[in-house]
């Protein structure tokens, strides 16, 4: 093996390890939110709301997609990520006001 082939296993080594450390933040930092989108579901029960506001998930929508292009991250790819998760987010309120 030559040397540029050993420092590109390195890099390509400390690369996976960065990617697995921010797939664990990931990982928690969803749980959070979930657990607070939880709390929200159970006062939105508890109160007769509607489980979902259309009005605040365009504004979150929005808001992402400004973020998005502030970190130079696909703003269609934030859309869809935050799509999929307000779906769930809003199954779950429907399941609790079951």
């Amino acid at each position: 093996m030559t040397d540029d082939t050993i420092r590109a296993q390195q890099l390509l080594a400390e690369h996976r390890n960065t990617i697995d450390r921010l797939d664990a933040i990931l990982v928690y930092t969803l749980a959070e939110r979930f657990v607070q989108t939880q709390a929200v579901g159970k006062l939105k029960a508890a109160h007769a709301l509607p489980p979902s506001d259309p009005a605040r998930e365009a504004r979150q929508i929005e808001r992402l997609e400004w973020l998005a292009k502030e970190a130079d991250l696909d703003p269609e790819f934030a859309r869809k990520f935050l799509n999929f998760i307000i779906s769930e987010v809003i199954r779950h309120h429907e399941q609790l006001q079951t």
